[in-house]
């Protein structure tokens, strides 16, 4: 009677990391490139008590093996990398991935990786993220420049003052990973490779595999709120019929400890 405690204990745990995961989902579904998760789960250890094919004599085996499960674990998130919706900004420096890829940004020195596309330019003219970290390669609009775009394939070009013509001032360039959601998510929109994800792989949009440029565009969450609910219907029936399973075993050691001789 005790192992049914800790096994129905385990899968109330396990439903607790899965409503976090949901309300983590619905906090983001505003959020700027942000990537649908779904908590995962593996069952724990089986106590055996007969396996499958022992002998019972007389030349008889056992049909089936005779094992107890010992609860949930959870075992990890998997991520949606599917697209989220366009909306359009009219800003020629806000762009979408139509596609596979990151944009790649310095933080600390080090090079991270987004969806989010929301860039700007700082007091220097320099192209940044919203908290000011630089896209990678660096790219720097001069004062007074006039009719920016980016090309679908990363190339930025604008007209400069006393110029008609346009002029090109950089590359947009986009990281491929052999498994995107082995990388590690570090808050501030922002991705950090791991060993799960592999190493990066940089590209010019549209070339190999990697996603192609919409600029003037923002890639919302594809987050959908309705499946949420759903999913977290589901997670609060399964942590209820948990506890339920609680309270049955603690009433039938009540029954067992209220035995009299």
């Amino acid at each position: 009677m005790i192992r049914s405690l800790s096994t129905a204990g385990s899968g109330m745990i396990a439903q607790q990391f899965n409503l976090d995961v949901i309300a983590n989902n619905l906090a983001n579904v505003n959020t700027t490139g942000f990537k649908q998760q779904r908590a995962e789960f593996e069952d724990l250890m089986y106590q055996g008590f007969k396996a499958a094919g022992a002998s019972l004599g007389n030349g008889v085996s056992q049909p089936e093996a005779q094992q107890i499960g010992l609860g949930v674990k959870y075992a990890g998130n998997a991520t949606s990398f599917g697209p989220g919706p366009a909306q359009q900004t009219g800003n020629p420096l806000n762009m979408v991935i139509n596609g596979e890829g990151f944009f790649q940004v310095t933080k600390g020195g080090d090079t991270v990786y987004t969806r989010d596309g929301s860039f700007r330019t700082d007091s220097t003219g320099l192209v940044v993220t919203t908290d000011g970290y630089p896209l990678v390669p660096q790219i720097t609009l001069p004062q007074g420049y006039q009719q920016l775009a980016i090309s679908s394939s990363g190339v930025v070009t604008a007209v400069l003052p006393g110029g008609n013509d346009a002029q090109e001032l950089g590359n947009v360039q986009l990281a491929v990973f052999g498994n995107p959601a082995g990388l590690s998510r570090i808050g501030n929109n922002l991705y950090a490779a791991s060993g799960g994800s592999g190493q990066a792989q940089v590209l010019a949009p549209g070339t190999d595999h990697a996603g192609e440029i919409q600029s003037g565009f923002l890639e919302g969450s594809n987050v959908q709120i309705v499946e949420e609910m759903v999913r977290m219907i589901l997670a609060q029936r399964a942590y209820e019929i948990n506890s339920k399973a609680i309270q049955t075993a603690d009433d039938m050691l009540g029954v067992l400890n209220s035995l009299k001789r």
